[in-house]
C-alpha cells in the first residue's frame, strides 16, 4: 500500500515490537486517528509470534502504518534501543513519539504533548502513563513502585531548568527530531537499559528544556500480563531506579518492610508483656491503620485509587523481595529480558 503523507501532521510515532501480538493492534488503533500523527512506524524486533502479520493487516485499515523489520541485534545494543534507532532513521516527522506496543492513547495524546511542548518550550515531553491493573499482584506492586518513583523522580525537579534532575518514561516519550539528533539519539545510549532516563539526561544537559508529567487520561498501559513477566521486568529495573547503590537499596528495603514488621513485633510484644489478646489486637490494628493512612495519601498524590490501599501490605513485601532480587541480579552482572541477556553494571533501567 502506498503511504499517503499528510504535510500538516508533525509527529512520527515509533513503536518497538518484540512478540506483541496481544497488544499491537490496539496500540495502532489508538494512534491512527490522531491528525497530528503523520505516520506510525512499527519496528518488528525479530518477533516469533504473529506481530508482523497483525501489523500488516493494520496497514490495510490505516494508511499511516509502516512495518520495519530488523534481523539482527548489533553488539553493545539493547534490543529496544536498536529498534527505536532504526525507526527514527526512517521517520519524516518534525517530532518523534516513542511509545510502547502496550500503550493505549487517548484521541488527543499527541495534541496535548505538542501543546505542552509549545507552552514550555520543551524539546522533550514525556508522560508517566495511567496504569491498568487486573490481578492482585499488579495492584499490590505497581502502585507502590510508582509512589516510590515519584519520590526519586519528582516532576517539579525534572521540569525545573536549573535543577539537574532528568527523567522520562519510554512508554510515551516525544522529542523534537533535531534535538534527538543533536544528542546522538539512541545510538548514544545504545547499551542503556534505562534508555528513557538516559536520553532525557542528555537532552537536559545539552541546555534544552524537558517536561515530564502524569499521563492520567492521556495514555494508559497494562505493563505485564503475568506474574513471571512482571517479576522479570522489574528485576532488571528496580535496582538502578531506586538509586543503584547498596546503601540506597538498603534504605528502600527498610522503608518498605519496617512498618509491616514493626506492627507485628509490637503486637506480639504487647501480648507477651500484658498477656491480653484484645490489647495486642488493638496495637496491631493501630499500626495497620497508621500504615494504610500514610499509603493512602501517597496513592492520592500519584493519582491511584484509594481502593488500592490495602494492597499496599503485600505490595511492600513483594517490593522488598524484588528489590533484593534486582540487587543480586545487578551484582552478578547479568540482566534478562524477552529472551535476551544483557550485561549489567553500566546500564540504567527501563520498563520495556
Amino acid at each position: 500500500m502506498t503511504q499517503v503523507i499528510d504535510k500538516s501532521a508533525r509527529v512520527s510515532a515509533i513503536v518497538p515490537a518484540r512478540n506483541e501480538e496481544a497488544v499491537i493492534a490496539a496500540c495502532i488503533a489508538s494512534l491512527a486517528p490522531q491528525p497530528e500523527i503523520l505516520e506510525i512506524i512499527v519496528v518488528d524486533d525479530q518477533s516469533t509470534d504473529r506481530t508482523a502479520t497483525i501489523v500488516q493487516q493494520s496497514m490495510h485499515e490505516h494508511n499511516k502504518v509502516r512495518l520495519l523489520q530488523i534481523q539482527e541485534l548489533p553488539a553493545g545494543w539493547v534490543g529496544k534501543n536498536n529498534a527505536l534507532w532504526h525507526g527514527a532513521q526512517e521517520a519524516h516527522g518534525e517530532w518523534l513519539l516513542f511509545t510502547d506496543a502496550d500503550s493505549i492513547h487517548a484521541c488527543d495524546s499527541a495534541a496535548k504533548a505538542l501543546a505542552i511542548a509549545q507552552q514550555e518550550n520543551a524539546a522533550l515531553v514525556s508522560f508517566s502513563p495511567e496504569q491498568t491493573m487486573e490481578t492482585w499482584y499488579e495492584k499490590s506492586l505497581i502502585p507502590y513502585i510508582y509512589c516510590r518513583l515519584a519520590h526519586h523522580f519528582s516532576y517539579d525537579d525534572v521540569n525545573n531548568p536549573i535543577n539537574q534532575a532528568a527523567a522520562a518514561n519510554g512508554q510515551f516519550l516525544m522529542i523534537r527530531k533535531d534535538a534527538y539528533e543533536s544528542v546522538g539519539g539512541h545510538a548514544a545510549v545504545a547499551s542503556e537499559v534505562l534508555e528513557d532516563v538516559a536520553l532525557a539526561k542528555r537532552v537536559k544537559s545539552s541546555g534544552q528544556p524537558i517536561w515530564f508529567g502524569s499521563g492520567q487520561g492521556i495514555v494508559r498501559v497494562r505493563m505485564y500480563r503475568s506474574f513471571a513477566a512482571m517479576w522479570e521486568g522489574w528485576k532488571k529495573n528496580l535496582y538502578p531506579l531506586m538509586g543503584g547503590t547498596p546503601e540506597a537499596i538498603g534504605r528502600e528495603f527498610l522503608r518498605a518492610i519496617i512498618p509491616v514488621l514493626a506492627t507485628y513485633i509490637l503486637a506480639i510484644s504487647t501480648w507477651a508483656f500484658f498477656k491480653n489478646w484484645l490489647t495486642a489486637i488493638g496495637v496491631f490494628l493501630a499500626g495497620t491503620i497508621a500504615t494504610a493512612v500514610a499509603y493512602n495519601e501517597e496513592l492520592r498524590r500519584n493519582h491511584f485509587s484509594h481502593r488500592l490501599v490495602w494492597y499496599g501490605f503485600p505490595g511492600r513485601l513483594l517490593f522488598g523481595r524484588l528489590l533484593w532480587a534486582s540487587y543480586r541480579c545487578h551484582r552478578r552482572g547479568k540482566l534478562k529480558w524477552k529472551g535476551r541477556e544483557y550485561p549489567a553494571g553500566t546500564s540504567r533501567a527501563s520498563n520495556r
